[in-house]
Order: structure tokens, then C-alpha cells, then sequence
């Protein structure tokens, strides 16, 4: 999702993480903020019609560009979780559990660089 033009980075990603945290939507199980524009991605268990309607009506990102993709292989929490293990494992020969034990390095500050909307070099 792209955030609208009109606002800047921090505004959007604090409303973007409002409408991830909204109770009367589905479950978000993935978020993260884009780099270099205001905007983000989220991935939702949506399980029930009633779930994709509440979604679908939503007007938290109204002027945003919203895309709604139904998934094939990841459609619950630990389905995505596999199918993030499928591919590592399938595609790269990697373990999704050793992986995730790793200390990842830092190369900004990633609180700064969702309020700029920025990469810190």
C-alpha cells in the first residue's frame, strides 16, 4: 500500500499503524514500512466473508493505493509461517528456525527511518 502524496512519512506511518492495530479488522500477521515513500505492507488472516467485507469497507487509507490479494498457500498465521519456511528451505536450502536465531545486523535506525520514510546510511 502507498501512502497518499499528501502526507509525510511519520503521518502516514502512524496512521498506517493504527489501521494494522484496528480490532474490528482482521488479524494483521505481517507489517512492516516502506523505505524511500510514505506507505507500508500488511498481511491479514481474513477467515471469515464477513472479515473481508469488514477489510474491503475500511476507510482508515482512504487516498492511499490499496491492493487486496488473496494468498494460495499462506492463508492462516502458521501457514504463512510455513510457506516462509517452504521457500527458504525449497529455494535457498536455508532453515527457517536457525535463521530466525540469528542476530540480524542493524544498519539504521529503524524508528527514524519510518518517521523520514528514508534509509540512514
Amino acid at each position: 500500500m502507498a501512502g497518499s502524496g499528501r502526507l509525510g512519512a511519520a503521518e502516514a506511518n502512524r496512521l498506517f499503524n493504527e489501521f494494522i492495530g484496528d480490532r474490528s479488522l482482521p488479524l494483521v500477521i505481517f507489517h512492516d514500512h516502506f523505505l524511500g515513500q510514505p506507505g507500508g505492507v500488511a498481511v491479514f488472516y481474513v477467515e471469515t466473508q464477513a472479515e473481508q467485507e469488514a477489510l474491503s469497507a475500511t476507510t482508515w487509507l482512504d487516498g492511499w493505493h490499496v491492493e487486496w490479494r488473496p494468498l494460495i498457500f499462506a492463508r492462516s498465521p502458521s501457514a504463512f509461517d510455513e510457506q516462509t519456511a517452504f521457500t527458504l528451505r525449497a529455494y535457498r536450502g536455508l532453515d527457517w528456525e536457525q535463521i530466525q536465531r540469528q542476530e540480524r545486523p542493524v544498519y539504521g535506525d529503524a524508528r527514524r527511518e519510518a518517521e523520514a520514510a528514508a534509509e540512514e546510511n
